[in-house]
C-alpha cells in the first residue's frame, strides 16, 4: 500500500452549495500558508465567522462582528451578490505634564456572498444585536417547499 498526498479540488466546496463565498474562494487560492507564518503576520484574521441556515421559507445568515455599532456597517445587494462591510476607527489622547500619550486603532472587514436565484430582493431584513449581525432572506413563492400531494391509488 502506498500513500498519496491529497490535493483539494479547486471547486470542491462549491459543489452542492447554494452560496458561493467569494472571500473564501480567493483566500484559499492566493495566500500561501507558508507566507503567513512570517514575523510580520500575527495569525489573526479580520474576516468574521458566518453561519448560513436554510428553512422552508427563507435563508438566515449570522455574522459574528462584536465591537461594532450599527452605523459602522454598510450592506449592499447588487446582481445577486450580498456585500457586507464594516469599518471603525478609534483614537485616544492623554496629555499629562511633559508627555502626550496617543493610542489609535482601525478595524475593518468585508464579506461577499453570491446568493441563489430564489431570493426576493425586496424582502431582506438585517438586525444587529449583541455583536451578531443577522440577515433574513425570504425565498420566492415558487422556491418554497411545497407539502407533498397525496394521490390515492384506485
Amino acid at each position: 500500500m502506498s500513500l498519496v498526498k491529497f490535493r483539494k479540488r479547486p471547486f470542491g466546496r462549491l459543489i452542492g452549495s447554494d452560496f458561493f463565498d467569494l472571500d473564501d474562494f480567493f483566500e484559499d487560492r492566493i495566500w500561501d500558508p507558508k507566507l503567513l507564518k512570517g514575523r510580520f503576520w500575527n495569525g489573526k484574521t479580520t474576516v468574521p465567522a458566518m453561519n448560513i441556515m436554510e428553512t422552508d421559507n427563507d435563508y438566515e445568515i449570522e455574522l459574528a462582528a462584536p465591537g461594532y455599532n450599527k452605523k459602522d456597517f454598510k450592506v449592499t445587494m447588487e446582481n445577486g451578490c450580498l456585500k457586507i462591510s464594516a469599518e471603525k476607527s478609534t483614537s485616544k489622547e492623554e496629555k499629562e505634564g511633559d508627555y502626550t500619550r496617543r493610542e489609535f486603532s482601525h478595524d475593518s472587514f468585508e464579506r461577499s456572498l453570491q446568493l441563489p436565484d430564489n431570493i426576493k430582493d425586496d424582502a431582506v431584513e438585517a438586525k444587529y444585536n449583541d455583536g451578531i449581525l443577522r440577515f433574513k432572506l425570504a425565498k420566492k413563492e415558487e422556491a418554497k417547499k411545497q407539502k407533498p400531494k397525496i394521490i390515492e391509488v384506485s
